[in-house]
Order: structure tokens, then sequence, then C-alpha cells
């Protein structure tokens, strides 16, 4: 009997030859779950340049007036007050001579002064502050509560779902700002008003959180590897929090992305109206409800702040959609699709 191979026509032999040089180079290249997730992330180019502008201010207000006992390279103080100089205006100038401007410049007070003669680039790095501690301390408690509370409800399911879900729908009937006006208000009397503050924040936003991780939970509880490890004698603690919670990182990872993001904007909104930071601590939003009837006259002293809120919340809201689309490439894809659904089709050229 002659040899199959003898039969099949060049073409195919030469593709077959292809394909299992693709296949051996696929095996070696192989990658973990990890890494493919790490390479997606880095090729989203707007999550990448929202970290590097969010690490960058970062940086600029931890550094620039130092934190605690450590202290930073700027000359300023945000308590100093001192001689209104030009009527407070910034001295700071990005337009070079040739172009019809002052030159590249930063000056004593490149954000101005307010109104007895403070800083205010070391106000504005001072609320930055307390506004990325705050965001990242609500960030922290409600995903630890969240997530908790969501697992506990989705592996038990039964009377102890009802009653986690229902005090969950609790929170969720309470218009979030009226509630955290009432603990901010409570918050704002005592001596670590920025901690208690955020801890406050974060007992009231993690019912988004909780709702995810328990329908995540919900489907991955009936999979194969919860059945061994229920059939090995694992306790029902390690079977949540080894093999179920790891399992819905994704899902945690991103969204507690968004928490933060929406704390930073809910303080704002707070220390606004006035139930958030109370001086004489300070914030971005506090900042901005000070000098609010300064728009017209002293523009400066609301677009800073204002700008820099805008800043962190719109590069940690992209963050989030890399992180979502680095651990489920289904979005990303979705989005082309749409995309390419509904363009416009161009009219070929005759040649």
């Amino acid at each position: 009997m002659s040899n199959t191979n003898d039969k099949m026509p060049g073409n195919l032999t030469s593709i077959a030859e292809v394909e299992d040089a693709k296949l051996a180079v696929s095996t070696e290249t192989s990658k973990s779950q990890s890494r493919i997730v790490l390479e997606r992330f880095l090729r989203h180019k707007p999550a990448m340049i929202s970290a590097i502008v969010l690490v960058l201010i970062t940086l600029l207000a931890f550094t620039s007036i130092g934190y605690g006992p450590i202290p930073g390279w700027w000359k300023q103080s945000y308590l100093d007050a001192g001689a209104v100089v030009n009527g407070g205006k910034p001295t700071l100038s990005l337009l070079p001579t040739w172009l019809g401007g002052s030159g590249i410049q930063i000056g004593e007070h490149p954000f101005g002064q307010d109104s007895i003669g403070k800083d205010y680039f070391a106000l504005v790095m001072n609320g930055t502050q307390k506004s990325i501690i705050i965001g990242v301390v609500v960030g922290l408690v409600a995903t630890a509560i969240g997530a908790v509370v969501g697992a506990l409800a989705g592996y038990f399911r039964g009377w102890i779902d009802e009653a986690l879900m229902r005090i969950t729908d609790l929170f969720i009937v309470i218009p979030l700002l009226v509630l955290a006006a009432v603990l901010g208000q409570i918050a704002g009397r005592g001596s670590s008003s920025i901690i208690l503050l955020a801890l406050m924040l974060g007992l009231v936003s993690w019912t988004g959180m909780a709702r995810l991780v328990r329908g995540d939970i919900l489907s991955l509880r009936e999979r194969e590897f919860v059945s061994a490890a229920q059939a090995m004698g694992s306790k029902t603690s390690r079977v949540i929090f080894k093999h179920l919670l790891p399992n819905t990182i994704g899902v945690i990872v991103v969204n507690s992305t968004f928490l933060i993001a929406g704390a930073i904007l809910l303080e704002s909104s707070l220390s606004f109206l006035g139930f958030g930071v109370q001086p004489p601590e300070s914030s971005l939003g506090l900042l901005i409800s000070q000098y609010q009837n300064a728009f017209t006259t002293r523009p400066w002293l609301f677009w800073w702040p204002g700008m820099t809120i805008v800043a962190i919340a719109l590069s940690v809201n992209f963050l989030g959609d890399g992180l979502r689309d680095a651990f489920d490439p289904r979005h990303s894809g979705k989005r082309r699709r749409r995309a390419g659904l509904f363009a416009m089709p161009t009219r070929k050229e005759k040649p």
C-alpha cells in the first residue's frame, strides 16, 4: 500500500507544513492568563495615557507640598497667607514670546492667589491629596464589603441570599447623596475627618459591587472545580475565598476603578454642598464651593480645582475601560462590530 502523503497534492502538503510550524511556534510561546491580560491592557492606548496622567497628578500632589512630616519641593505653604500680588492672577505662562505671550515661566504663584494671599497651587495640591486619599479608601472599603456580601449571597443562596439582597436593596432605595450627606456631616465633626469620611462613604457605596459579584458567584458555584473542592472536604470559607472570589477578580478590579472615580465625584459634590470635608481641611470640591462666587472676577480659583477633578475622574474611568477590555476582550470586539455595522458604505470608484 502506498503512503497517503504520496497521494496528497503539493499545495496541501505545504499547507500542512505551515500549520505544523504555526502550532509549534504557538506552543513554544504559550502565555499565562495574567500575561495575556497585561498585554491587552498595555495595548489599550487611552488606558495607558490615563495611567500616565494619573501617576503624574499623584506624584505632583504628594511631592510638591509634601505629606505629613515629609517635606516637599514647593517653597510655598497652603497655610501661609501673604500680600496679594497683581490681583492674585496666576504667574504661570506657557506661551512663548514669539507667539505673543510672556514666555515660558512658572513664577511665584503659578495658579494665582486666593483672597487672603494663600498660594493657590499649594491649596489645589492639598485638595488633590485629600480627594485621592478619599477615593482610594472608599474604593478599598466598598470593594471589600461588596465582594464579601456578593460572594456569601451567591454561594449560600436561599434565605441568606434573600436577607443580604434585601439589605442591599435598602441601601439602593435611599438616595446615595442624601445618605452620604448625613454620614459626611457626622464624620466632619471628628478629629480624623478625612479618613472617617472615606470610611463612611465606603459603607454606602458597595451595593453595585455586591450585585455584580453575586451574579458571577451564582454561575461559578455550579462549575466542576467547586464540586471537586467540596468533595475533598474543603471548608466553606476556603471554597469562597480561595476558589470562587479569585475567579471574579476581573469584575472586582474593573468595578473598583469605577468606585474610586465615583467616590471622588461624590466627595466633591458633598464638599461643594457643605456636607463633606470641613475647614481647616481642604479638598477639590471644597475649593470650588469656597470660590464659586469668584467665577466671573477670578475664574482661576474655580477652574484649577475643577479641571483637576475632571482629569482624575476621566483618567480613572479610562483605566477601568482598559481593564474591562483586558479581562474580557468581547467588549472591544462588540464595539468594533457595532462600528462596522453602522458605518456608511463607501462608494467604489470606477476604473
